[in-house]
């Protein structure tokens, strides 16, 4: 009989026993009545990081999009299937929610692909590079730059790549429209994994900074 893999199904036996028993009322009200989450996180596919573990969220608190890179594309309305504007569509029309964050981290591996030009792509289709591509004059001046080590590029580029997803953001007339009226905030931050320091970027200046931890 097929099933999941056992370190799974441990998970769950250990999620049943633990965390939904404490919590299994909140489950319940959360069936019952849907979600209402008051903030997006847009956030990478990266095993290791992920948003609610390092906001501390519990069920029905963040709605969450996870793509490599943590990209937003530009509004395209006669675009193909495009999955990351459909969940945005869902949380900013359906959910109304009151925040939406852009989640970069260090040591992302879509940012690293989109500076090593030289790598073969990993099949034929080549998905990752194409989506990537959303960055490509971002990543070209920064890997043109010999000033800065390797390390330092990425980290450049990751820290960039939250500000074009911003950007893009903003080309959602949408967003735009509800961001101007004060019913919606954008915000950008970018997470060390190997430090677990987490940098908000300031909305006037752009910069990268870290919040005061009281």
């Amino acid at each position: 009989m097929p099933q999941l893999p056992d370190h799974l199904l441990a998970g769950y036996r250990n999620f049943m026993s633990g965390r939904y028993l404490a919590e299994s009322g909140r489950y319940r009200s959360l069936a019952r009545q849907g979600q209402a989450p008051e903030t997006m996180i847009v956030a990478c596919c990266d095993s290791r990081g992920a948003p609610e573990t390092i906001f501390g969220a519990g069920p029905g608190e963040l709605f969450v999009l996870r793509n490599i890179g943590n990209l937003v594309p530009p509004y395209e309305p006669d675009g193909e299937f495009d999955s990351t504007s459909a969940a945005l569509e869902f949380a900013v029309q359906s959910l109304k929610v009151k925040n939406i964050v852009v989640m970069g981290h260090g040591r992302c591996g879509g940012i690293r692909a989109a500076l090593d030009t030289t790598a073969a792509p990993l099949s034929p289709g080549d998905f990752i590079g194409k989506w990537m591509s959303l960055i490509a004059p971002a990543a070209e001046t920064v890997s043109s730059s010999t000033f800065m080590t390797a390390t330092e590029r990425q980290t450049a580029l990751e820290r960039i790549s939250i500000r074009y997803s911003l950007a893009n953001l903003r080309t959602f007339p949408r967003v735009s429209i509800l961001e101007g009226k004060g019913r919606l905030t954008l915000h950008g931050c970018w997470f060390d994994i190997s430090a677990g320091e987490l940098w908000v970027m300031n909305n006037d200046t752009g910069d990268f900074e870290r919040p005061e931890m009281r």
